[in-house]
């Protein structure tokens, strides 16, 4: 199967601009369904069916599984201009578009288990490391629940964290990432009330005592070492990077699309709007001015340094050479960092539009909404990066191996 697949694909990978034009051709369409996709609680279907036929969740598969294996920052662009549209979309499509690349890194039965008999298999996952396990012949046995599984029920896998307790007293846990078919797991629909990205569909996973073949489980030290089963396999230069900086680009990239989307609609309202209290023009006001033109330029140049970033672990990656851990730090710090500016920067923005800036119909309010929920993602926290950016510069070992 993965051979046809393979096949097939060569003979039609799209390249980077066909692939970031078709996202942009969706942005209105996105936008048109954002009101549902927020009432719903999830991307609607119709949408994750335009990304299977677009080809936008093969950008980072393994061309063996018929996937294109194309540079990250593809994968980025696309999310980002899908973000645009709407972040909740913009958001869900990154985390679940980003799992092909780990399953790319789990030994190959893991693989063929998936995407054997249908390569276009979905996985959607939540690393909190709150499952109970327990060892058992041939792998593990796991329960346990756990909340954030971004774009669950357009999935037929999930990928779950735990820590696997040691064999032998005094030897340290093993955090692994367990991968697990629908039949195994329940998904409760009924937790995901917040007040920003809400279509994301990011619901809770409940497992009642299921068993976990060894194959089906990642090590995150082999992730974070850049050692994994699956590289024996799919052999691409792309699949050497470490997985973390994959997987954190994904939550904090689709910001770039809400906030731009906020810089477009605070454009629009400033054109026409006149208090009704000072009788003042939104066009005339310099504050106004200079919160928008601060966030255009802000927001270009975090675009600009995580793409950088990305051209050089690539070529890192290129030169079959390790990537400095003071460079793998400084990448989480950026990447966790992002989020949280574009919120400050959308927030400037909000205060000097007044009150047509905080209705519900106003078209600022859910990417600022969105912003402001994307930064209670742990991977979205610089504040966990700090420790590990300056111990890189003074030659100390990573507290944490997510880098």
């Amino acid at each position: 199967m993965a051979t046809n697949a393979a096949f097939e694909t060569a003979q039609s990978i799209p390249t980077h601009d066909e692939l970031v034009a078709r996202a942009r051709a969706m942005v209105p369409v996105l936008k048109a369904r954002a009101k549902q996709c927020v009432a719903d609680r999830d991307v609607p279907a119709e949408s994750f069916a335009e990304f299977h036929e677009a080809g936008f969740f093969r950008i980072l598969q393994p061309k063996r599984w018929g996937g294109y294996e194309m540079h990250p920052n593809t994968f980025y662009e696309v999310q980002k201009t899908l973000a645009e549209g709407c972040m909740s979309t913009g958001w869900t499509y990154g985390v679940v578009g980003c799992h092909p690349y780990e399953i790319a890194l789990f030994p190959e039965q893991a693989q063929q288990d998936m995407w054997g008999e249908d390569s276009s298999i979905l996985c959607s996952s939540s690393y909190q490391p709150v499952g109970k396990v327990t060892h058992t012949d041939g792998g593990f046995r796991l329960s346990g629940r756990w909340g954030f599984s971004t774009g669950s029920v357009h999935c037929d896998w999930v990928v779950l964290g735990a820590m696997v307790p040691p064999r032998n007293e005094g030897d340290a846990p093993d955090m692994r990432a367990f991968l697990l078919p629908r039949k195994d797991y329940e998904i409760d629909r009924d937790c995901w009330h917040v007040f920003g990205l809400q279509g994301t569909g990011s619901h809770d996973i409940i497992v009642d005592d299921v068993f976990v073949p060894e194959h089906r489980t990642h090590r995150a030290i082999d992730g974070f070492l850049c050692d994994n089963p699956g590289q024996e396999l799919n052999d691409g230069v792309l699949y050497t990077l470490p997985w973390a900086q994959v997987f954190m680009r994904s939550v904090s990239t689709a910001a770039f699309g809400g906030a731009r989307a906020a810089i477009n609609a605070a454009v629009a309202i400033m054109k026409d709007r006149v208090s009704t209290n000072t009788g003042k023009a939104s066009k005339a006001d310099p504050f106004l001015h200079a919160a928008i033109a601060k966030a255009h330029a802000h927001v270009t140049e975090m675009e600009a340094t995580l793409r950088l970033t990305f051209e050089d672990l690539m070529a890192h990656a290129e030169r079959g050479e390790p990537i400095p851990m003071e460079k793998r730090t400084l990448f989480a710090y950026n990447s966790a960092s992002v989020v949280r500016r574009m919120a400050e920067l959308v927030d400037d923005m909000v205060q000097l539009l007044g009150g047509r800036a905080i209705y519900m119909t106003s078209e600022i309010i859910q990417p600022w909404l969105d912003l402001n929920a994307g930064r209670a993602h742990v991977a979205n926290d610089p504040n966990n990066r700090t420790l590990d950016v300056v111990g890189s510069m003074i030659g100390q070992e990573p507290t944490f191996t997510f880098l």
